[in-house]
């Protein structure tokens, strides 16, 4: 839990990409200590490459993008989601294509990669933005907030007017085992309705029922039905820890949403890094107090045992 971690090998995936429908493939592979997530394309002349970093997020809609004009990295959000719960603080996503691929509209795949690829400890202290007063962002109905919290956990709520979705809320501290078992295999999901208008706009080609739960205006379209009863926050919860790896270090904190999405997500995460009054950015172990670290570390030991 002190340190930072990479990946001990290097795993490939192979897919589809959700809004280009085309063949794609990515490749995770272990990064030195203090570099960060990158993101390479290595179907580009010289292999460009940009950190997944909030700054450098360019689009919003429907998924997290990385770029600017000369470079793109659609989708990254399911990917960063399982860097975030296993705490993997660098690594190299190497990208033969404008987007992540969708693979099942989960991110079990990823964490299943991750698991073969290895994770491995690096000599240099993790730094954590330590969480000490409220931290909060709203915009229209949707919110998002941070308060003091020993661990990394995280209550979202959404409500939908549709009768299978409504209202669902869940509450869940983050740690390999929880986020293995209860977000992980949370699939995206989308509306019949909405298709033909997205598709018109360039997105969603390669969406079907194998990468996401469908919905009509009564039910849900997929044979198998749900993964969970609420798998459609659960989702937003899987959605939510990717868009947080982009403030570039992991929180110790309690994160609450409201209807959020990757717009406010990206917001929220300048938010926070603005409200220098209201974090500390420490190394455990060496820079809180031997009270608090005991708190700390204890609470870290709780989440990690459940």
């Amino acid at each position: 839990m002190f340190l930072q971690r990479t990946l001990f090998g290097k795993t490939k995936i192979d897919g589809i990409g959700l809004h280009s429908g085309a063949p794609v493939s990515i490749t995770l592979r272990s990064a030195p200590p203090n570099s960060g997530i990158h993101i390479e394309r290595v179907d580009l002349k010289d292999r460009p490459s940009m950190t997944a970093h909030f700054s450098n997020v360019n689009a919003t809609a429907r998924a997290t993008s990385i770029g600017n004009e000369y470079f793109s990295a659609a989708t990254v959000e399911h990917c960063l989601s399982v860097f975030a719960a296993l705490r993997i603080d660098n690594a190299i996503v190497e990208l033969n294509g404008p987007e992540v691929p969708i693979l099942d509209g989960s991110a079990l795949p990823f964490l299943e990669a991750v698991r073969r690829a290895g994770v491995v400890e690096l000599d240099e202290a993790r730094k954590y933005f330590f969480i000490k007063k409220p931290i909060r962002f709203e915009q229209e109905d949707s919110y998002a907030y941070f308060v003091p919290y020993s661990g990394l956990r995280v209550t979202c709520t959404i409500d939908f007017p549709h009768k299978v979705i409504g209202r669902q809320s869940v509450d869940i501290d983050i740690n390999e085992h929880n986020y293995a078992n209860q977000i992980a295999g949370a699939r995206t999901f989308g509306f019949v309705k909405e298709v033909e208008a997205l598709k018109a706009k360039g997105l969603i080609q390669g969406a079907g029922l194998e990468n996401a739960v469908g919905l009509d205006d009564e039910k849900v379209l997929n044979p198998e039905g749900l993964r969970f009863r609420n798998e459609f926050v659960r989702h937003k919860v899987l959605d939510a820890l990717g868009d947080m790896i982009t403030l570039g270090a992991p929180v110790l904190g309690h994160l609450v949403l409201y209807k959020a999405g990757h717009d406010l997500m990206n917001k929220f995460v300048r938010k926070v890094l603005e409200s220098k009054d209201s974090y500390d950015i420490v190394e455990l172990g060496s820079v809180l107090e031997p009270e608090d670290q005991d708190k700390l570390s204890m609470g870290l030991a709780l989440q990690n045992f459940k």
